[in-house]
């Protein structure tokens, strides 16, 4: 299948002085980052694609991920302290911004197709980087390939600051992926985003490095009673899943079952799904963000579950997916290493023939996937090393 994609990205760079941010008033590419960086300058890059992407889904699906590599020109190791991701289109579902390091620029640029990007269904954007190995056990920064997290944007966002006295690394050399998730059930024109990334320098920063944990749990959905249809089952819902975002996306829900402690043949199947990960360093957790698609009503992010000193994180019964944010912990939540965190999702399957958006889909169990119609139940934990200044 050829994609249209994206030929290239357009940078500009500008320096903003701290102390024009200060003044109570804001000009395009000034942020409120800034001033947390205490630093003597935020650099803010505004990188726009060149030339629209037009969306097309697999044959049988209604989504299409697209990775675009894109070079910032990093000369020297700096700190992200704010950014913001303009969809320029409402079939954007979300984004998300990957650190490329420079040992891995190389493998990156065979996979851009010479500018024009590439299907990127899952986590892996490069997959000659996996590690093979079961998700959440022995990886890179709590992900399956070398590849982490610098930002990540979805419907409701607008610029995002990281907590106060932290920042993302981000090294010299390094290249950046966009993945973008477009929903064709929305639309299927041209998009033309925009990505802004604020920096300062990393020499001499008193800035807490973030790290990012993924904690996800497996969606089993079953259709309402009142539904009824071929995909209603279970195997044959995996083998449509397989067909319409690879045969990986569909081998990944069986791996997190059974990380989760369930039998991926027959697991529970329900309106609620929960899952306990270790946390194996030790820190202070920062923020949170809770992810699900468009049957998700509410999650729960608690800290040392069952024990006296649990605490819970983020208890949200009112989730909305077109309003999504990031919650500061505040104070910052201490954590040891052998502490663990559970995430506890819970859905509503009628919304399935009641929106909108979703009433031309065919009924159908709903598992972890890819697709808007899929569901996915992810809390996301940034923390720090040690506690960051005030």
């Amino acid at each position: 299948m050829k994609i249209r994609g994206v030929v290239g990205w357009r940078a500009a760079s500008v320096v903003v002085a701290v102390g024009a941010l200060t003044a109570g008033c804001s000009s395009p590419g000034t942020t409120t980052a800034s001033a947390k960086a205490l630093a003597s300058d935020v650099h803010v890059t505004t990188i726009t694609a060149s030339k629209a992407y037009t969306p097309k889904a697999p044959t049988g699906g209604t989504d299409d991920y697209h990775c675009t590599l894109i070079d910032p020109k990093v000369t020297a190791d700096e700190m992200i302290v704010a950014s913001q991701f303009l969809p320029g289109s409402p079939e954007v579902h979300h984004a998300i911004l990957f650190l490329i390091p420079p040992q891995l620029a190389s493998q990156a640029q065979a996979l851009d197709n010479g500018g024009t990007g590439w299907t990127c269904f899952g986590e892996t954007v490069l997959p000659h980087t996996s590690l093979n190995l079961p998700f959440g056990k022995t990886s890179v920064d709590g992900h399956i390939s070398g590849t982490p997290w610098l930002s990540g944007w979805a419907p409701g966002q607008k610029l995002v600051d990281t907590p106060t006295g932290t920042g993302e690394l981000f090294p010299a050399g390094s290249l950046v992926v966009a993945q973008i998730h477009y929903n064709l059930l929305v639309g299927d024109q041209p998009v033309t985003p925009k990505i802004q990334l604020d920096t300062v320098p990393a020499a001499g920063s008193t800035l807490q490095p973030l790290h990012l944990t993924l904690a996800p749990a497996p969606p089993d959905i079953p259709c309402p009673a009142t539904v009824s249809g071929p995909l209603c089952d279970r195997t044959a819902e995996l083998a449509s899943l397989a067909s319409r975002t690879g045969q990986s996306q569909a081998d990944f829900v069986g791996t997190l079952e059974e990380i989760c402690g369930r039998d991926p043949q027959n697991p529970p199947a329900g309106a609620t799904t929960s899952c306990i990960w270790p946390l194996r360093s030790s820190g202070y957790i920062v923020r949170v963000v809770a992810h699900m698609h468009l049957l998700g009503v509410g999650m729960k992010i608690v800290l040392n579950p069952g024990t006296p000193g649990a605490k819970t994180l983020l208890d949200m019964s009112n989730y909305d997916f077109n309003n999504q944010r990031f919650y500061d912990i505040s104070p910052p939540a201490p954590f040891a290493a052998g502490d663990k965190v559970q995430v506890t999702c819970t859905y509503n399957a009628k919304l399935g023939q009641e929106l909108p958006l979703l009433r031309g889909v065919a009924p159908h169990f709903v598992t972890w996937g890819d697709g808007s119609s899929d569901e996915m139940c992810l809390g996301i934990v940034e923390s720090v090393t040690n506690l960051p200044a005030p």
